[in-house]
């Protein structure tokens, strides 16, 4: 494959990564600022990118972790190597005020002296997984610990 050939492909891959529905993909600058806001992240958080772009990160964080968003920030964007493939779990918040949990993964956006100049993160609504995990857990937790009436009845 040539070289040029190569780049298409890799051009047409990013086009269509950056414009898929299915995961949100969001860029940041070091402050937290959103400067990309695809259709996915349209889709699972409800804001366009022209009412996300712009804007603090803020508007898809929880306000009661909007200061350990913000201590966790400061930490990751001072280190120079971060995450190598973690993927993280959050609650998160859309749009129209629903809290939602995401899984996720950054990768640091850096400029020609390698300085952090912001960050990618592409993310996952697993709400839906999270919620039947809990059911899940409550169920057998019900069945690992029967109500005190229960256990009285068993023991006579």
């Amino acid at each position: 494959m040539t070289t040029s050939a190569s780049f298409k492909i890799v051009d047409r891959l990013a086009e269509a990564l950056l414009q898929t529905r299915s995961d949100a993909i969001l860029a940041t600058d070091r402050n937290g600022i959103v400067e990309f806001w695809n259709p996915g992240a349209e889709r699972i958080f409800g804001f366009s990118a022209a009412e996300a772009v712009g804007r603090s990160l803020d508007i898809i964080i929880p306000e009661n972790l909007h200061g350990r968003h913000w201590e966790g920030w400061a930490h990751v964007i001072g280190e120079t190597r971060y995450g190598a493939g973690e993927l993280l779990s959050v609650p998160a918040m859309t749009a129209d005020g629903r809290r939602i949990s995401v899984e996720f993964t950054i990768v640091m956006l850096r400029d020609v002296d390698e300085n952090v100049v912001g960050l990618a993160a592409i993310l996952r609504d697993v709400t839906r997984r999270f919620e039947e995990l809990r059911s899940l857990k409550r169920q057998l937790a019900s069945r690992s610990h029967p109500p005190d009436d229960e256990r009285a009845s068993e023991r006579s």
